[in-house]
């Protein structure tokens, strides 16, 4: 009767099974700068949306708090703030695409990349619907 290291044992002359090759190990790719910002890229809707809903509130809050329309607020100066402003949102889109992230695989429960594309583009029209109607109407909406 042959004992359990005879029969595991491996013959003599038998060559080990060879080692199965690493797995390739997988290259970074670095967007290149052109096509994150390119037209029907990732990041310009995004940005514009970002910076449409940032814009929105802010044009109501000072309408209802100072009276002043759409067009005064852009006349008494606030375009350096408005620039500054808008320098953050930006930056903040940019890095996470640069570095491969994507808007959807951050998506949970409600807040997913589609609302937030909705509600941006939604902020746009409503900039320029606020603008249109203080224009047409002569003065504040409120």
């Amino acid at each position: 009767m042959r004992t359990w290291c005879q029969i595991f044992q491996r013959p003599p002359n038998s060559q080990p099974a060879p080692s199965p090759l690493p797995p390739p190990s997988p290259k970074v790719v670095i967007p290149k700068f052109s096509d994150v910002l390119a037209f029907s890229g990732p990041a310009p809707e995004r940005i514009n949306g970002r910076i449409a809903m940032v814009g929105f509130v802010a044009a109501l809050a000072v309408e209802l708090s100072k009276g002043q329309d759409v067009f005064a607020q852009i006349s008494n100066g606030r375009i350096p703030l408005f620039l500054g402003i808008s320098i953050l949102p930006s930056v903040a889109s940019l890095v996470p695409l640069l570095k491969k992230v994507s808007v959807e695989s951050k998506s949970k429960g409600g807040m997913t990349s589609d609302a937030e594309l909705w509600n941006g583009r939604l902020a746009m029209l409503g900039l320029v619907a606020l603008a249109f109607t203080e224009y047409v109407k002569g003065g504040t909406l409120v």
